[in-house]
């Protein structure tokens, strides 16, 4: 395994991951990516001590991450006895993430813009139908 393990999660990491929770994501998705943008791959124990993650929610982040094929996972065999570890890394590159939420957050705003829109269309339609009951024409 070729990571290089840091003894904590500096500032620059803690702006990442308030940036990337502000954007939808949960704060344990933010610190995994927050961590991980910079290093080839960490394992779940690294996760845990660095980003303050405790062990079962790194097996939730993982899953997430999994499914939004946003990471890679693979085991190394621990020397002697015992379970192999697990070993993740970015499938994509940080910036193909920031560009996915970009897009997506893109699209949130023009559905919104659009009920809008379409809430003051039906708001000037009712207030037209007001306007002939009032003052019906002859």
């Amino acid at each position: 395994m070729k990571s290089t393990v840091r003894k904590q999660f500096n500032e620059k990491d803690e702006e990442i991951a308030d940036v990337l929770t502000s954007l939808g994501l949960s704060r344990p998705i933010a610190k995994t990516l927050g961590y991980l943008k910079d290093l080839k791959e960490a394992t779940s124990v690294e996760l845990e001590r660095v980003a303050g993650l405790r062990q079962p929610e790194v097996s939730i982040v993982m899953r997430d991450l999994k499914e939004r094929d946003w990471i890679s996972e693979r085991e190394e065999k621990k020397p002697g006895k015992g379970r192999p570890f697990k070993i993740y890394s970015l499938k994509l590159s940080f910036k193909e993430i920031i560009a996915y939420l970009e897009k997506q957050k893109m699209k949130e705003f023009k559905e919104i813009q659009s009920n809008i829109k379409r809430l003051k269309d039906s708001m000037t339609v009712v207030a037209k139908s007001y306007s002939k009951e009032a003052y019906p024409t002859a």
